[in-house]
C-alpha cells in the first residue's frame, strides 16, 4: 500500500476494532428489544407510563417505553432496594426520552432491562 504509513494503518486498524465494540453494545428500539434477549444493549424510547408499585412485594418501579402499560412494549425496572441510589424519583421520568443499558431479559413474553444503577439511564 503505497502512500499509507504503518502508523495510519494501525490506526485504521483500531477503528475498525472500536466500531466492533460499539457494536456489541448496540441501540435497539423498545420495539425491538425482545428481539435481542441475552444480548447487552441500549434501549431508547420516551417513557410512555411509569409507576412505583409501593403496594407490591419488593415494590418495584416500572418504566415503559414507547406504550403505556397494559400494552407496553419494553420496561425498565428498578427495585425499591436501588431506588436509593437515584437522586431523582424514577417514574418522574414519565414524557422524557431515555436510554436505558444492560441486558435485554423476558419477563411474562416482555422485554425489560433491571435498572440496579442511574448510570444505566441517560436522559
Amino acid at each position: 500500500m503505497r502512500g499509507i504509513s504503518a502508523a495510519t494503518v494501525l490506526l485504521l486498524a483500531l477503528g475498525l476494532l472500536a466500531g466492533q465494540v460499539h457494536a456489541d453494545a448496540s441501540t435497539v428500539s423498545a420495539a425491538d428489544a425482545a428481539n435481542h434477549v441475552g444480548e447487552s444493549a441500549k434501549v431508547c424510547g420516551r417513557v410512555a407510563s411509569a409507576k412505583y408499585a409501593t403496594e407490591t412485594r419488593r415494590k418495584p418501579t416500572f418504566l415503559n417505553l414507547d406504550r403505556p402499560y397494559p400494552d407496553h412494549v419494553f420496561t425498565a425496572l428498578i427495585w425499591e432496594s436501588d431506588r436509593s441510589s437515584f437522586s431523582y424519583p424514577p417514574e418522574s421520568l414519565r414524557g422524557q426520552r431515555i436510554c436505558v443499558k444492560g441486558t435485554i431479559e423476558l419477563y411474562k413474553g416482555r422485554a425489560q432491562i433491571i435498572v440496579a444503577s442511574p448510570s444505566q439511564i441517560e436522559r
